[in-house]
């Protein structure tokens, strides 16, 4: 046994000069600690060079990828771009042009079924084929409209936060965390931006892109003369909140007072087509002298067009621009 117990001393003992003499020093570390950091520092940079992409980058993978390169040769394809950006889709130019032709081949097929004259189904057809186009422009406007509402209220807050002491680049994100979807998503996405590296100027200008909205250019212009000549912000935004509350407020009457206009121009465009669509499914016989003779077709033709001409004459003089 005491030959056990010895050993056993002398095996500890073995173990414990071992681990003493081969402890790490402070430098070792220090050294260990910091090749750690640069580790975490390089995952960390990886997940940040990922969002950054995210957030800068323009354009979106689509669903027919090969339809999107193809069209990038042309001209159009980048207004489309821009528009559907401005929309707020995640549309691609290869999407929007697929929807298109679907749209447009069903319309001329269903026109076609009901009313069998070729030059009304290829009207239909046209018009199905710019339906996906007209989506994302009322898209657009309605985006427009809840931004240029909120506006305001948004710019109020920001001025409220610069006088609290914040720097122009809190008072951002005050706005982007405190506002509502419509303004504070795009001043959230100006935030991200600038965290990530780009410059102010073109993280407001990129948001200016986004959103065509007149008051926010002046804005974005107000804030960066400011940035590169100086002067009193607050005051600045202050008075940039009563011009642009005082644009909505005439802009309201203006919309009261042609909303009759407006009204009348839809009722005189669509009853005479939705009398001849209803006409025709109640009795079919009755139509069928205007769908089938020669005569009728350039009736319907000179009808059509004297319709679209009405609408286009009267949508310019209810359109008044504030």
């Amino acid at each position: 046994m005491l030959l056990v117990f010895v050993f056993l001393a002398v095996l500890l003992l073995s173990f414990a000069l071992v681990a003493f003499f081969t402890r790490q020093t402070r430098w070792e570390k220090s050294v260990q600690q910091r090749v750690g950091d640069i580790q975490l520092a390089r995952l960390a940079d990886k997940t940040r060079q990922r969002d950054a992409e995210r957030i800068l980058k323009l354009d979106q993978a689509g669903k027919f990828p090969w339809l999107d390169n193809f069209l990038d040769r042309f001209k159009f394809a980048a207004n489309l771009k821009i528009l559907a950006m401005q929309a707020g889709s995640s549309w691609t130019v290869g999407t929007l042009v697929v929807y298109s032709i679907a749209a447009g081949a069903l319309g001329f097929l269903g026109a076609y079924l009901f009313f069998p004259a070729v030059l009304l189904d290829g009207i239909v057809g046209v018009v199905g084929v710019l339906t996906p186009y007209l989506f994302l422009k009322r898209q657009r406007a309605r985006r427009l409209l809840a931004f240029n509402n909120a506006l305001p209220d948004a710019i109020d807050l920001m001025a409220r936060a610069l006088r609290a002491g914040h720097s122009l680049s809190s008072a951002i994100e005050v706005l982007s965390e405190q506002s509502g979807a419509a303004v504070g998503s795009e001043f959230n996405a100006v935030f991200r931006q600038q965290n990530f590296g780009l410059p102010l100027r073109d993280a407001l200008l990129q948001m200016a892109d986004r959103v065509p909205s007149r008051d926010l250019r002046f804005l974005v212009t107000a804030m960066l003369v400011q940035k590169e000549t100086g002067g009193n912000l607050t005051e600045i935004l202050d008075r940039t909140t009563h011009v642009i509350r005082e644009r909505i407020r005439i802009e309201g009457e203006v919309r009261v007072r042609t909303a009759q206009g407006r009204l009348t121009g839809w009722i005189l465009s669509l009853l005479p087509v939705l009398m001849l669509v209803l006409t025709n499914l109640i009795n079919p016989e009755y139509a069928r002298i205007l769908l089938h003779d020669p005569v009728g077709h350039k009736l319907l033709y000179m009808g059509a067009g004297l319709i679209l001409i009405g609408g286009f004459f009267i949508h310019r003089i209810v359109n008044i621009q504030v």
